[in-house]
């Protein structure tokens, strides 16, 4: 009788060792993910575009409000919208056939690559393994850290795209693959094809984020797009607001810049 209860403890015994090793490793595992943590750069706040900082919930930006004021051309205050690419005869064709169409247009949000260039607040999130960048419109975009970009057949193009990182120092470099051409999403996004390859260099100088953003898409650009797109803290936000943006708009205006007007309460 004594020979199977002690087989039978045995047995227990080795099927608890797994279990014993497991919790003998969690604490070695939480002491280096919180080395980790130390090494890594802080980015605490909630981050406006530098050029939109001010704008209010009507979305037009001040330097577009105070542009109509004195009754002159709106100046380029979106980089990430392409202004300055050197669009080949397929990009054109794509941008006109956007623009033709804009003025009746609602947006579920701004995707990528336009959240990060818009008035909405960014919250950078940084931990060992990846890097979640989200918005007021509930956008979040995951910048993973830990592992390579996935094999080509095990991409497919999101709003978002697939987003993998790493950090040179402080500064977190990011390429960004496989977006849906950004203009079928939004209406105020480049035309760039699903093929497009992004790259971003991220790193806090002063109190500013600053990122360096190379694009490249012989789809639609004669040459890569190099632009840059900063951030300032915005003091006025002491959480992240999470609300259902409708984003009607009334109509255009005479630089065929989109309106929207607040609704009369009687």
């Amino acid at each position: 009788m004594k020979a199977p209860l002690l087989a039978l403890a045995a047995m227990l015994g080795l099927g608890a060792m797994p279990t014993m090793v497991q919790s003998q490793d969690a604490p070695d595992a939480q002491a280096d993910r919180v080395e980790q943590f130390s090494q890594l750069p802080f980015w605490p706040g909630y981050w406006v575009a530098e050029e939109q900082a001010g704008t209010t919930v009507g979305g037009i930006a001040p330097s577009v409000l105070a542009a109509r004021e004195k009754g002159e051309a709106v100046a380029n205050f979106m980089n990430l919208r392409g202004g300055a690419a050197k669009w080949n005869a397929e990009g054109q064709r794509r941008l006109e056939a956007a623009q033709a169409i804009n003025a009746g247009r609602k947006a579920a949000g701004w995707g990528f690559p336009m959240m990060m260039n818009a008035a909405t607040p960014l919250q950078f999130v940084i931990t060992p393994e990846h890097v979640l960048i989200v918005n007021a419109y509930s956008e979040v975009r995951h910048v993973y850290t830990d592992r390579d970009m996935p094999d080509e057949f095990d991409l497919w193009p999101t709003v978002m795209g697939t987003s993998v990182g790493h950090w040179e120092g402080d500064t977190l470099v990011v390429e960004t693959t496989m977006v849906r051409s950004p203009i079928e999403y939004f209406h105020g996004a480049p035309p760039f094809s699903d093929d497009a390859h992004y790259e971003e260099r991220i790193r806090l100088e002063g109190d500013r984020l600053v990122s360096d953003v190379t694009v490249t898409d012989p789809t639609t650009l004669e040459e890569p797009f190099v632009t840059q797109v900063s951030w300032i803290r915005d003091e006025g936000f002491d959480r992240m607001i999470m609300v259902d943006w409708d984003n009607d708009r009334t109509g255009v205006d005479e630089n065929g810049v989109n309106t929207i007007e607040a609704e009369v309460v009687e």
